[in-house]
């Protein structure tokens, strides 16, 4: 079958079911965070409650998914010190991290969410900022009606076993790589 002909056949019926997922959101493209927020809203329109982590993005920036996230209810914690290559001192960055994950952890834990987002959780787990096996560790103990999603590019191993499921993001082609500045409203 072509890509230009219809399916006529339907995929197999789901066998089993769950109460909670782990949703990986990476690679290179655009779009991690955005599809990340995609869950937020389905979530929050299905009356779940749900947390937001950003480990890089700093809350000075006031992203258009933390504006429109608060409005609907989302705690969202934009913890992060902002991109390494823009921080004067990376040990504040290293230091800020290591509180988000602290407080993620416990946000897991208490199993008070039904969505708790990571975004850009594979940075510092890739930088040897936070351990893996404790992410790891954690995302398995988690109470069962806790879905968690992670995003970023470089993913450990740890992280792609654990997720049931991962989108890999590709960059065919970007503004960025031209010399076009980010837009509001698109890009953040």
């Amino acid at each position: 079958m072509s890509a230009a002909e219809p399916p006529r056949t339907a995929p197999p019926a789901a066998e089993r079911h769950v109460r909670s997922r782990v949703l990986l959101m990476t690679g290179d493209g655009k779009g991690k965070t955005t599809a990340a927020m995609g869950v937020v809203v389905r979530a929050v329109a299905r009356g779940w409650r749900v947390a937001v982590v950003q480990f890089v993005k700093s809350g000075a920036w006031r992203s258009g998914e933390a504006k429109i996230a608060r409005r609907l209810g989302v705690e969202f914690a934009a913890t992060g010190e902002g991109f390494t290559w823009d921080v004067d001192d990376l040990e504040a960055s290293i230091d800020a991290a290591r509180r988000a994950w602290a407080e993620a952890a416990r946000t897991i834990a208490a199993g008070k969410h039904e969505l708790v987002v990571l975004d850009e959780m594979t940075y510092p787990m890739a930088w040897g900022w936070i351990d893996t096996t404790e992410v790891v560790a954690a995302i398995r103990a988690r109470p069962a009606t806790v879905s968690i999603v992670l995003t970023g590019r470089y993913a450990p191993d740890q992280i792609l076993e654990v997720a049931d499921t991962i989108t890999e993001m590709v960059n065919r082609k970007h503004a960025f790589d031209r010399g076009v500045a980010a837009l509001r409203g698109i890009d953040f």
